[in-house]
């Protein structure tokens, strides 16, 4: 692994890693790659992410996130590159869909590190807007070769809905994640950290709550357990109706997102599946009448 010509030259690029010949172990990543590197972590980004990522933006909210105690500290950052190194957890757990539904307490811990993250006062410099990001991701995908899930602009369409309750009550921003795949919390048994800024911003944070519960597959035991851990006891109508909705958002966000690995050749993958899987799954979500119940909840505001 130490032979890898990125690698190498990643290393080059960081002060106090040029010299070193230890062990070098690749660990998970969808579209970047990353190493455990003696007692630090390398991030190296993947091909293509510069035409979505704001590097400066992430090095902002992955230096806020260690200081708000829910990520670990940043030790090096190149604007340009997208390099990072970051100090290496010892004795956690990568967690993966499985393991979230399976180890005692996992739901739990990732809601209080939620609560922990959005009640931070951190701020970060990118704003996640679900519409606009869709309308940006499409952009992207216009002059690539990847055709769309049949019917996807019927759904965005249908959407609107989703958009005007959104807009009626706007809920109040807070630093969030935005893309919690399970991969990306480390648990210890005691504390969940949480790990990859890319997409972070500021956001609804109902949206970590309701992409988290999909990534993990959550059923309504988990759902339950990860709420209540997060509101200390049972959200309202309005606030579980933004987490269902953003159940179906999320889908209908990360579909595109998957397009487009697709199209940048990511290996890491068959996104052509993923991104056929969630547009299913979100369709299948939106033509329940639970889901148009929860709609009406956010747009009345209660």
């Amino acid at each position: 692994m130490q032979d890898k010509p990125e690698v190498r030259a990643a290393l080059k690029t960081v002060p106090f890693l040029r010299g070193y010949e230890g062990p070098i172990e690749r660990l998970g990543g969808l579209t970047n790659l990353v190493f455990r590197v003696g007692d630090y972590c390398l991030r190296i980004p993947g091909k293509g992410t510069e035409e979505y990522i704001n590097r400066a933006s992430e090095k902002i909210a992955a230096v806020e996130a260690a200081r708000a105690g829910v990520s670990p500290e940043v030790l090096h950052f190149d604007d340009r590159s997208g390099v990072m190194v970051m100090r290496f957890l010892p004795a956690v757990q990568t967690m993966t869909p499985e393991t979230f539904r399976s180890v005692e307490g996992a739901p739990g811990r990732a809601g209080m590190a939620f609560r922990k993250l959005h009640t931070s006062g951190a701020v970060f410099p990118f704003r996640f807007e679900l519409f606009a990001m869709i309308d940006g991701y499409l952009s992207v995908l216009s002059i690539k070769d990847v055709a769309l899930p049949g019917g996807y602009h019927d759904v965005v369409r249908e959407a609107e809905s989703v958009r005007t309750a959104l807009e009626t009550h706007p809920a109040p921003l807070t630093a969030c994640h935005c893309d919690p795949l399970c991969e990306n919390f480390l648990d210890t048994g005691e504390r969940m950290w949480i790990v990859d800024w890319e997409y972070s911003g500021m956001n609804d944070p109902m949206w970590d709550l309701g992409d988290l519960s999909v990534e993990a597959g959550f059923d309504a035991t988990q759902d339950e357990e990860m709420i209540l851990a997060y509101f200390g006891g049972k959200p309202s109508a309005l606030e579980l109706g933004r987490i269902i909705i953003y159940k179906a958002m999320c889908d209908l966000l990360w579909t595109l997102w998957g397009l487009i690995q697709l199209a940048n050749g990511n290996p890491a993958d068959d996104f052509r599946a993923y991104a056929d899987i969630r547009f299913t799954r979100c369709k299948a979500l939106m033509e329940t009448p639970d889901f148009a119940r929860h709609v009406e909840a956010v747009r009345q505001g209660r």
